[in-house]
């Protein structure tokens, strides 16, 4: 049975062994579609997270998928095009289930403003990255990459701890929500901005902020303090950034790792400019547009002098892949880029290998099923330091939103392993109901995005997305369940294109298949992907564990 939403009333958490679909394989895509919207930022308008990341393009597109799952066999394919479902063809029982294709808009047209007007003719939706292909999880989506960034600084410049010192960050949203429980699961003391009191107060709700500051004053007291005592805090503040951040810098306190994740990507729904009400920018919205990307990124470049600011100081500074130094050097400021991306800072020996945030979904509801899960990671991977180190904290600290899920960064052959006992766990009855296995988009062969994921690789290849189309053409054909491919970014047009999946482990045989094709060969091409730009760790990779890389 559903169980009841207290944050969204109207959209309950799915559950329970029952089966409105005709079988768990469709039934699994409509829980993950029903989860997004139960733990997403504005249900009502189909929107999960950042501004405009939608499930569905419109109520009758959605109503229309919700039947279509219901109502297909296993030997149909749901076709989607941004958000509206517009096929339910007949394939075969080993073809995917659904595919989607997001907001992809030619080269020559792939302008913000070209989004916006064929958004506003209701032509197209933006489905972010997970929140269009039904696999966001909430904030856990994103925590360990979080954390993990946090630690890779805390053992480049702090002795490998971050106890003592002061993180400041801003945006609480979908995305940014995850910051100030990563900070403090690493020791720091966490200072997190936002503009809107709503998103700081449902964080605080989920457990993954502690306090909310009354003001400026209240918030660097309460940091200083816990910095003074080396004790991990997180604290919200409710203001712009653009101003918080340059009258920090004013003051002469320099934090010791500044980041951002507010919607930079998005000058018109997602950034709010300093000087204005939320309600202000909303009326802005339709009619006032071009005064209001104006006035975002105005603001912008305010924000990234003081975290350029910040950096000369001496602090460590990064780009969190919001996009806000593209949008700062638009605006001017020629040094923007001078703040590194975390991707190649201090993620890319990792992904050169294909370890990445991969995650899994309790399609029951019963969180024993991701504690058993828990359970078989540490037994099965007792020497991966980052595995073990994760599942340990991540039980102590990180709360279920939604249907019980857990992300963990698993590489090549490890993803499989685990979905592959996961599958013989459902069979045996031992797990409550199936598991639905997916990843972030943020994944080695996944994404091409020349300011984040893609920038400054080793070849120059930044800006090539062959590599996500070909791992959505990869995973048709080795039988995942659904396939997505989407664009956007910047103004949600033009600044990447990345490739989601997602495999049903619903005990059978055919599980059994899937799950070894798809998420093998998923891997097996983010390790080519990297081999292929001349990443040692990659070719390392590839002899060890027998990948079949050509070499021309």
């Amino acid at each position: 049975m559903p169980k009841p939403n207290p944050r969204h009333p109207n959209f309950p958490v799915p559950g329970g062994p029952e089966l409105r679909a005709k079988g768990w394989r469709q039934e699994a895509l409509l829980r993950l579609l029903e989860n997004v919207l139960s733990v997403g930022e504005d249900p009502d308008n189909l929107v999960v997270y950042a501004a405009l990341g939608k499930a569905a393009r419109n109520w009758p597109s959605h109503r229309a998928i919700v039947r279509a799952l219901i109502e297909m066999d296993e030997d149909q394919t749901l076709v989607i095009q941004s958000g509206k479902p517009v096929g339910l063809l007949k394939t075969h029982a080993k073809a995917p289930l659904v595919i989607m294709a997001n907001c992809n808009i030619v080269g020559q047209w792939a302008k913000a403003e070209v989004f916006y007007e064929l958004q506003r003719k209701g032509l197209i939706c933006w489905g972010g990255l997970t929140a269009g292909a039904w696999q966001y999880i909430g904030s856990q989506g994103v925590i360990q990459g979080t954390y993990e960034i946090f630690m890779r600084i805390a053992e480049r410049r702090f002795g490998g701890d971050l106890s003592g010192r002061f993180v400041l960050t801003a945006g609480l949203g979908g995305m940014g929500g995850a910051q100030p429980l990563a900070g403090r699961m690493a020791g720091a003391a966490i200072l997190c901005v936002d503009i809107d009191l709503e998103r700081a107060k449902k964080r605080q709700q989920v457990g993954y902020l502690q306090e909310i500051a009354p003001d400026l004053d209240t918030a660097l007291a309460m940091i200083d303090a816990a910095v003074k005592e080396k004790r991990a805090l997180s604290v919200g503040l409710v203001g712009n950034a653009a101003e918080i951040y340059p009258e920090i810098a004013r003051r002469g306190i320099v934090p010791d790792v500044v980041t951002d994740q507010t919607s930079a990507h998005d000058l018109v729904y997602g950034y709010v400019p300093k000087g204005m009400s939320l309600d202000q920018v909303r009326s802005l919205r339709e009619d006032g547009r071009g005064q209001l990307m104006a006035a975002s990124r105005a603001s912008i470049v305010e924000h990234v002098k003081a975290m350029l600011d910040f950096q000369k100081k001496g602090a460590e500074v990064f780009d969190n892949g919001n996009l806000i130094r593209t949008q700062a050097r638009e605006g001017g400021v020629a040094d923007a880029f001078d703040i590194p991306i975390f991707t190649e800072a201090y993620l890319r020996p990792l992904f050169a290998r294909a370890i990445g945030p991969f995650r899994w979904m309790a399609l029951s509801g019963d969180e024993s099923d991701v504690a058993l899960i828990d359970d078989l990671l540490l037994e099965m991977f007792p020497e991966n330091r980052i595995i073990t180190n994760w599942i340990r904290l991540a039980r102590q600290h990180i709360p279920f939103e939604g249907l019980p899920a857990r992300i963990a960064w698993l590489g090549h052959g490890e993803r499989t392993a685990l979905a592959r006992r996961v599958n013989q766990l459902v069979a045996s009855g031992e797990l409550k109901g199936p598991i639905a296995f997916s990843r972030d988009h943020l994944d080695a062969g996944a994404m091409a995005h020349p300011n984040i994921m893609t920038e400054r690789m080793k070849d120059g290849s930044d800006a090539i997305a062959d590599w996500p189309l070909l791992d959505a053409m990869l995973l048709c054909s080795s039988m995942a369940d659904l396939v997505v491919v989407h664009s956007g970014g910047g103004g949600y047009a033009g600044y990447m294109t990345s490739c989601g999946v997602t495999v049903v482990a619903d005990g059978t045989k055919a599980a059994d298949e899937r799950l070894d094709h798809a998420l093998t060969n998923d891997t097996s091409l983010g390790v080519i992907r990297y081999a292929d730009a001349g990443y040692e760790e990659s070719f390392e990779e590839i002899a060890a564990k027998g990948i079949g890389y050509v070499k021309v």
